[in-house]
């Protein structure tokens, strides 16, 4: 698979205060100091697990970025971990959210082709619905909204892949138009998203998960190019 050479199509520049997207004509406020990075086909934006080593995650974002690059061979594919504490504390899932949210607007301003995959582990799925407008607070390691993806730039957002969502746990899960775009795995028995679940082992078992994520994600891609 092919997509759009980034080097043609798209400009990095500095990003304004405040920017019109040409796509809906939305105007999009960018909060100081956020910058973007430099643009690619495919950004793969990662909120890691609650205390999760790795680059972008061992146990989720690492594996799925690799298979993700594995199967665009040809496109140029970036990633992004998202900036937060990723522990125990009452506002982590919160700094998450208003991180993500931040990084993705800005982006999206900068490299206005480009296309979002967002991944999130654990606490990190809680970061990356709330920035989706889906509320995690009252769940493990949750919280209330902070911030959101403005609704053009949700269109950018080609695949959700979410691991271990804790949200799910009370029956919940992302909402609204993204909700198709996005793929929800948790395994039997795990505790943190199994309503029945009681399995800690369970919860770290998604490196397995990788490929069909990977495929998942590559598919979505697919139909939007």
């Amino acid at each position: 698979m092919r997509l759009s050479n980034p080097g043609g199509r798209w400009r990095t520049r500095a990003v304004l205060a405040a920017s019109l997207l040409a796509a809906g004509g939305v105007a999009v406020v960018t909060i100081p100091g956020a910058s973007a990075a430099e643009c690619s086909d495919v950004e793969v934006v990662v909120a890691r697990g609650t205390g999760e080593p790795g680059a972008l995650g061992l146990i989720v974002g690492d594996p799925v970025f690799d298979a993700i690059q594995d199967r665009l061979g040809g496109a140029a594919v970036t990633s992004h971990a998202v900036d937060y504490p990723a522990n125990l504390r009452r506002d982590s899932p919160t700094d998450g959210n208003q991180a993500l949210v931040d990084h993705v607007t800005s982006q999206a301003q900068a490299c206005a082709g480009q296309q979002f995959v967002l991944v999130g582990y654990s606490q990190g799925a809680n970061v990356v619905g709330n920035s989706l407008g889906t509320s995690s607070d009252g769940a493990l390691v949750g919280g209330p909204v902070v911030a959101t993806i403005p609704d053009a730039i949700q269109d950018q957002v080609a695949a959700v892949l979410v691991f271990g969502y804790p949200l799910r746990k009370q029956g919940g899960g992302i909402e609204g138009a993204v909700a198709q775009r996005t793929l929800d795995l948790c395994a039997d028995g795990d505790v943190i998203c199994d309503p029945a679940g009681a399995s800690i082992a369970a919860h770290l078992s998604y490196r397995a998960n990788a490929g069909e994520a990977a495929d998942f994600a590559v598919a979505q891609l697919s139909a939007l190019a």
